[in-house]
C-alpha cells in the first residue's frame, strides 16, 4: 500500500452535519493512511477543497469597462493598464486549482476502503455522497482552470490544461502536457456524470421512506438513516443541482466564440439544454424570483438564513457571516467612512436603458441635461450617482461639490463620479461615537453572505444559448420558455418597459443579432460587480480596450479615467511562467511567451 504524508488544514465537520457550512480548520500533520480508520480526517481531506473555490466578488470588474478603483496599487489596476504577464497574473488559478484537485484525487483513491460508520446502510450512503461531491468538485475546479488558462498555444492548437485524475506523490512525473480544450470539457462532463450518479438533486430530510429518492430506496430501511447522510444537515455541500448548474457554465464557455475552434464540438444547443435542465428543477420561469435583482438588500431573507437554507434567488452560497461589514467598509463613500473602492464607469451607466426600455441612444425621453431621470430602476439600485441616496444619506459626487465624496477629493473618493451600491447592506453603520482604537471595532455589521450561483445567472445562460441555437422565440427540448421569455421576465422584474409593454423588446424579438446584443447587455446589468464581465468579454472575443470613462456632475462633462491596455492575445490567460520554466512539456499560450 502506498503511504503518503500530506499537510492538511482539516475542517472540523462531523459526518452528519455542518454549521451552516464549515467550522474553522485546525492544522494536522497526518499519515494519509489514517483516513481508513478516521472518517472525520478522511472527510477533511475532501472538504479542504471547498475553501479554494473562487469568490464571485473578486475585483475583476476593475479590469473591465465596468469599473475602476481608487486603489491604484491593486494588481487588477496594474493588469488593465499594461502589466499583465505570465509571472504577474491576478487571475492565476493554477496553484489553488491543482492543489484542490490533489486533495480530491487523494480522497477518491481511498474512499471505497474507508470505514465511514459501523452502520452499513449509512456507510454506503456516506461513500456515495462524498464520492459524488468529490467528482463534482474535481469537475468544478477543472472548469475554473480551463476558464482561466485555456487558449491557443504557441503550436497553434486550442489547448486546455493538464488533466490529473490520480494522486501525485513525490515520485510522480509532474511534467504533464496540456490536454486539448475538448479533452478538458469531456473530462469535466464525465466527472459531472459520475457525480450525478451518486448525489441527490438536493439535500432535504424526508418524512418517511416513500420520500427517499428512487436511487437510494433499496439501500435504506429507515428514513432516519437517509436523513443522517442526505438530509438537511448536508445543505451547501455540492449536490446534483449545483453540478447541473456547472454543466451550464462549462458548456456556455465552450460554445462561446473565443473557444469555437480546434476539436471543440460543444454547441449552443448543448449549453441551452444543460441550462434548462438545471432550471426545470425549480419549474423554469415559474421559479423566477421577483426579488432576485435585489438579492443583496433582501434583508429579511438574509437575516432569516440558517441551517444551510437559501432563499429563492440563491442556488449556492458561501457561509454567511453574522457581523459582516467588509463590503461596506471597502465600498461605502468616504462620507460614510468607507474606502469607496469600486467606482462604476460612465460606460456601465450608459448601458442602462431608459425606463421605457429603449437604449438611451434610441430613446426620445433621454436627456443628457438630466441623465439620471426616467432611467432603468436598476441604475439607482446598483450605482450611487450624484444626488443619489444610500440609506438616508444623499451623496454629491461632482468635482466642485465641496464634499469628500466628490471626484478625487480624497484618496478614498471616486475617480469616476460614481460609487457602487450593489452588494451592500445599507443598514450597516459606522459608530462615530465609539472610542474604540481599532477602526474595525467601530463598524456595526449585519448578517451577510456571498453567492456562488444565482438563478438569474442560469436564466441568462439559457437565454444566450437558446437565442444562438433556436433563435429569440425558440425553446430547447424539454423547456417551455425561450430567450425572449427570459429577457421579458428579467426586464419586467426590473420595471423596464412597464408603461409600453416593453415596446423595444417586442420590436427586436424576431432579430437574432439584435436579441444577442440585448441579452449580453442584460447580462452586463444584472450581474454587474459580481465577477462576470471580465470573463464574458473574453469568451465573446469582444473588444477589451474600451477606455473607462467618468462623469462630472459639476460640469456635465464625460471624461476619460483609465485606459485599458490589452493586446489581442489577452483574450486568453497565460500558463504561469514558473510552471513553463519547470516543465518543458507545458506549452504556453501564444503571445505570453
Amino acid at each position: 500500500m502506498k503511504r503518503h504524508i500530506l499537510f492538511l488544514l482539516i475542517s472540523l465537520v462531523v459526518l452528519s452535519s455542518c454549521e451552516d457550512l464549515f467550522d474553522p480548520a485546525i492544522e494536522n500533520l497526518k499519515d494519509l493512511d489514517l483516513m481508513y480508520d478516521d472518517p472525520v480526517f478522511a472527510q477533511g481531506v475532501l472538504t479542504q477543497s471547498y475553501r479554494y473555490l473562487p469568490n464571485m466578488y473578486r475585483r475583476s470588474s476593475w479590469a473591465t469597462d465596468d469599473a475602476v478603483s481608487n486603489d491604484r496599487g491593486s494588481s487588477w489596476v496594474k493588469m488593465n493598464t499594461g502589466s499583465w504577464s505570465a509571472s504577474s497574473n491576478p487571475v492565476d488559478m493554477w496553484v489553488e486549482g491543482y492543489g484542490s484537485i490533489q486533495y480530491i484525487n487523494t480522497f477518491l483513491e481511498k474512499c471505497d476502503d474507508i470505514q465511514w460508520t459501523t452502520d452499513p446502510e449509512a456507510a454506503e450512503l456516506f461513500n456515495m455522497r462524498l464520492k459524488g461531491e468529490a467528482y463534482g468538485l474535481r469537475g468544478i475546479f477543472l472548469y475554473y482552470l480551463l476558464r482561466n488558462h485555456a487558449g491557443y498555444g504557441t503550436n497553434g492548437e486550442l489547448l486546455g490544461v493538464p488533466i490529473l485524475t490520480e494522486f501525485q506523490d513525490a515520485h510522480a512525473d509532474f511534467n504533464v502536457p496540456r490536454a486539448t480544450f475538448q479533452q478538458c470539457v469531456d473530462q469535466i462532463l464525465s466527472d459531472f456524470d459520475k457525480a450525478l450518479l451518486n448525489l441527490p438533486t438536493n439535500y432535504n430530510s424526508v418524512g418517511d421512506l416513500s420520500e427517499v429518492p428512487d436511487k437510494y430506496k433499496d439501500m435504506v430501511t429507515l428514513s432516519s438513516t437517509y436523513n443522517r447522510v442526505m438530509g438537511d444537515f448536508a445543505k451547501q455541500l455540492v449536490d446534483g443541482q449545483i453540478v447541473m448548474a456547472y454543466r451550464s457554465k462549462v458548456t456556455l464557455l465552450a460554445a462561446s466564440p473565443a473557444f469555437q475552434g480546434g476539436t471543440n464540438t460543444t454547441t449552443w444547443a448543448d449549453a441551452a439544454v444543460y441550462s434548462s435542465n438545471a432550471l426545470n428543477i425549480i419549474g423554469g420561469l415559474s421559479g423566477f424570483d421577483e426579488d432576485g435583482d435585489i438579492y443583496y438588500k433582501n434583508t429579511g431573507a438574509i437575516d432569516a438564513l440558517a441551517n444551510g437554507n437559501n432563499f429563492a434567488e440563491i442556488l449556492w452560497r458561501e457561509n454567511y457571516s453574522t457581523n459582516a461589514f467588509g463590503e461596506e467598509r471597502d465600498n461605502f463613500p468616504p462620507s460614510m467612512h468607507g474606502n469607496g473602492r469600486m467606482n462604476p464607469t460612465q460606460n456601465l451607466v450608459d448601458a442602462f436603458p431608459d425606463v421605457n426600455g429603449y437604449p438611451i441612444t434610441l430613446s426620445s425621453d433621454y436627456s443628457s441635461e438630466d441623465p439620471f431621470a426616467n432611467r432603468d430602476p436598476r441604475l439607482a439600485q446598483y450605482i450611487l450617482f450624484n444626488g443619489g441616496q444610500i440609506g438616508s444619506t444623499t451623496i454629491s459626487t461632482g468635482s466642485a461639490s465641496g464634499t469628500e465624496d466628490g471626484i478625487n477629493a480624497l484618496e478614498t473618493s471616486t475617480r469616476t463620479g460614481y460609487y457602487m451600491k450593489k452588494r451592500l447592506r445599507e443598514d450597516v453603520l459606522y459608530d462615530t461615537q465609539s472610542t474604540a482604537s481599532n477602526e474595525n471595532d467601530k463598524w456595526q455589521g449585519k448578517k451577510n453572505f456571498k453567492p456562488r450561483i444565482r438563478y438569474t445567472e442560469l436564466f441568462l445562460n439559457y437565454a444566450e444559448a437558446a437565442n444562438e441555437a433556436y433563435g429569440p422565440m425558440g425553446a430547447a427540448p424539454g423547456a417551455d420558455y425561450s430567450a425572449y421569455d427570459i429577457i421579458k421576465a428579467i426586464r419586467a422584474r426590473a420595471g423596464v418597459g412597464a408603461g409600453n409593454g416593453d415596446a423595444y423588446l417586442e420590436s427586436i424579438k424576431g432579430n437574432q443579432d439584435e436579441m444577442r446584443t440585448l441579452i449580453r447587455n442584460e447580462r452586463r446589468l444584472e450581474l454587474c460587480f459580481e465577477g462576470f464581465r471580465f470573463w464574458d468579454l473574453r469568451r465573446w472575443a469582444a473588444d477589451l480596450t474600451e477606455t473607462a470613462k467618468g462623469y462630472d456632475a459639476s460640469t456635465g462633462e464625460v471624461f476619460d479615467v483609465e485606459a485599458r491596455t490589452y493586446s489581442d492575445y489577452m483574450t486568453y490567460g497565460p500558463i504561469p511562467y514558473s510552471e513553463i520554466l519547470k516543465y518543458d512539456n507545458l506549452i504556453q499560450n501564444r503571445g505570453w511567451e
